[in-house]
């Protein structure tokens, strides 16, 4: 049987670049992308240039794959940006950014592979979405919704495209030991600004906790898990106990009492 191909979107850094050298260790033919590949220079396995908010872009980093190991049978789709602030001090093109990046982008890289794996009636598409999504997290406001809105896309999705061979599920992660929050928008802290004590005690909070975060090995082994299922579940959640029983306490508790837990979680 020949190796099936892996496409990862975001997979230069962080949890991508853990489940890309976790499954080039299972002998997969992993290709992940970056908006700039000239810049990685330790992967072990190929980077392809893509930016998932330009569609021409997205369009030649598959063609590219398809071209050079004629399918792909995975994807993950795993780009993404943090954000976060308060949503009254949050720049319009930032939201807009981040919508672009963790829902609108991994819907266009679907669009693109799903007709390759339609005509070989078979595919997998995990979508990374987060334990965020399942709750509107104060200060992480957009981050919550654009990847709450993927959960419920994939949900859908997966639906349609279930009589064509093809599989689309979720998994979110909670706090991971990764490079995120570098790389997360954060809305500066306003002198003087109403939110401004709360808002800088909540950001160091989410910080402290992507630093002590597990082992995105953890991550990794949980994909390849879902990659070996012969019938995936629609949504997974990988991460610390009382994190993903954090959403179990949002399906059982009163809205007014999960929200005074939250607030009290976060010192409001």
């Amino acid at each position: 049987m020949s190796k099936k191909v892996v496409l990862i979107t975001g997979g230069s850094s962080g949890l991508g670049k853990s489940i890309g050298n976790f499954l080039h260790d299972k002998d997969y033919i992993v290709y992940g992308t970056s908006r700039n590949p000239d810049n990685v220079k330790d992967s072990i396995f190929p980077i392809i240039k893509m930016d998932v908010r330009n569609e021409d872009s997205i369009t030649a980093a598959v063609e590219t794959v398809i071209e050079r190991s004629g399918q792909i049978d995975v994807l993950i789709n795993n780009a993404g940006v943090g954000i976060t602030g308060p949503l009254e001090e949050m720049p319009a093109s930032e939201i807009k950014n981040n919508f672009e990046t963790n829902l609108f982008g991994p819907i266009a890289v679907m669009k693109a592979v799903l007709p390759s794996m339609r005509d070989k009636k078979d595919g997998l598409i995990i979508n990374v979405t987060s334990i965020a999504a399942y709750m509107g997290l104060p200060y992480r406001s957009v981050y919550s919704a654009s990847k709450g809105a993927l959960e419920l896309i994939t949900e859908a999705l997966r639906m349609e495209v279930k009589g064509f061979g093809v599989t689309i599920t979720n998994v979110a992660p909670g706090d991971f030991a990764t490079n995120i929050a570098d790389r997360r928008y954060h809305a500066p802290l306003v002198k003087g600004s109403p939110y401004e004590t709360s808002y800088g005690k909540t950001l160091e909070m989410m910080d402290t906790h992507v630093d002590s975060g597990s082992n995105p090995n953890e991550m990794a082994e949980a994909v390849y898990k879902i990659m070996k299922t012969p019938s995936p579940n629609v949504h997974y959640k990988v991460g610390a106990f009382m994190q993903k029983f954090s959403i179990v306490l949002k399906r059982i508790l009163p809205d007014k009492m999960y929200e005074k837990l939250l607030m009290n979680h976060y010192k409001l």
